[in-house]
């Protein structure tokens, strides 16, 4: 291992720094991005059972604000559920806007590095030709080991930066698309709930 990092150059290195961001980001996504963790499905049975008891007072909103980001959108509706249809949706809307940057956390920074990676191997096979080129230049072409080390060093950074490049596109897409279903998951709850304090209030 020391060996190829030795032959494929200094490029290297800032390959492994991004290898090691990309494989913590995508451990994190993975944890953080759970549905029990983002939109627990028990959670709007439990805000129908204390609306129903009238049971919801300050400590269970803030107990629901607290733990999750779908609690976090349904508590806002919940405070203005004295208010009109429009206002309810309204605070639930701007919380949803604002759990958004939470949920893409990171991602952008694994988009970077799935981008960059190609290009620091590109580098990396650009500095090994013009090591081989130099070499024959001064040292002439009877010796094979300078073309065999340009060489190699090219063809290991470029192999280094795809083996960082396509696994970290593969979970940066597969993260965006969890990101959206996570959203579409809590945008349905949300309009859930606002069916239910609509009925409450007619009920009244």
């Amino acid at each position: 291992m020391f060996e190829l990092i030795r032959a494929g150059g200094w490029v290297m290195w800032p390959l492994i720094l991004c290898s090691i961001a990309a494989l913590a980001i995508i451990g994190e996504r993975f944890w953080s991005l759970q549905k029990k963790y983002v939109a627990p499905e028990s959670l709007l049975p439990q805000v129908r059972q204390w609306l129903a008891r009238d049971e919801l007072d300050g400590a269970r909103l803030e107990l629901l604000r607290e733990s999750s980001l779908l609690g976090r959108i349904l508590s806002a509706g919940l405070v203005n559920r004295e208010h009109d249809r429009d206002i309810i949706k309204e605070a639930i809307e701007d919380a949803g806007r604002h759990s958004v940057p939470e949920l893409e956390r990171y991602l952008r920074t694994l988009g970077t590095i799935a981008a960059i990676s190609p290009f620091l191997g590109l580098l990396g096979t650009v500095l090994g030709m013009i090591e081989m080129f130099m070499g024959i230049g001064s040292k002439g072409v009877g010796d094979p080991s300078i073309v065999a080390s340009g060489i190699a060093q090219a063809l290991i950074a470029t192999a280094s930066g795809l083996t960082v490049a396509i696994p970290s596109l593969i979970f940066y897409r597969y993260f965006r698309g969890r990101v959206n279903d996570l959203l579409v998951d809590m945008e349905q709850t949300a309009l859930k709930l606002v069916e239910i304090l609509q009925g409450e209030r007619e009920s009244d």
